[in-house]
């Protein structure tokens, strides 16, 4: 018999509105492609694996009075997606990445359907965004999303409050730190871009009557897939490396 079946429930849920709260914008786990369903039970399960590991921290603050468990529940809730969203800006500056490289090779298709998302992507940027995440996925992304939950717990105990300036500093130092990785990533295409349209300049300030437009975008379009081929596999190595520096840093 539970002793105390209510105090149960309610160290349960606010277990769960933190991991949930991390779910709800995870990269992979939050894909429309992944029924609602599917998604409350994958926290609800890690939920309840997590709350015997972290009961005395969770459970003697889930006997707050009414407002005050409210008040804990609101706060949870904005550590976990806090949580949850570094982890989805490194994933959406990997798509401005990719946009960037599409308009650096000149690869001006009309947007398609995202892979992941209900929105219009260029093809470019469907490729990087779905590859990158299957990197993440095979190097276990997400169970160090699910350590640092942990870990949370003791640097941010439930009931102990919610500190918005340290939230901000910690978004806008990923958002730094993803730029550097996001142009580290895509430099060699602003390269290869700045210099062929130089050479175009040229070769069209020699023979003004050429369409030099027409004639060098397919080139343009040749050597920048070209060079993707070359070095995809590079670039997923480094961002699969730059994931752990930037969530744990």
């Amino acid at each position: 018999m539970i002793p105390d079946p209510e105090g149960l429930i309610l160290a349960a849920f606010a277990a769960f509105c933190r991991i949930g709260g991390c779910f709800l914008v995870l990269p992979g786990f939050s894909s429309a492609r992944v029924p609602q369903m599917v998604r409350l039970l994958i926290a609800i399960a890690v939920s309840f694996a997590i709350l015997p590991l972290m009961w005395n921290d969770i459970y003697p603050k889930s006997r707050l009075a009414g407002s005050a468990y409210v008040s804990m529940i609101f706060i949870e809730v904005a550590i976990g997606v806090v949580l949850g969203l570094i982890t989805r800006y490194y994933i959406l500056g990997l798509q401005f990445a990719g946009t960037v490289i599409s308009m650096m090779i000149g690869f001006n298709a009309p947007p398609a359907g995202d892979v992941l998302e209900d929105s219009a992507e260029s093809q470019i940027t469907n490729l990087l965004g779905f590859a990158a995440l299957l990197v993440l996925f095979m190097l276990d992304f997400h169970h160090q999303v699910i350590v640092a939950i942990v870990d949370t717990y003791k640097v941010m105990p439930p009931g102990a409050g919610f500190d918005p300036q340290k939230a901000l500093v910690t978004l806008t130092d990923t958002l730094s730190a993803t730029f550097m990785v996001m142009l580290r990533l895509s430099s060699p295409f602003i390269i290869y871009s700045l210099l062929f349209n130089v050479a175009i300049g040229f070769i069209n300030k020699l023979a003004p009557q050429m369409p030099i437009y027409f004639i060098s975008t397919p080139y343009l379009l040749a050597g920048g897939l070209f060079l993707m081929f070359l070095g995809i596999a590079a670039m997923l190595s480094l961002f699969g490396d730059a994931f752990r520096t930037i969530f744990t840093g």
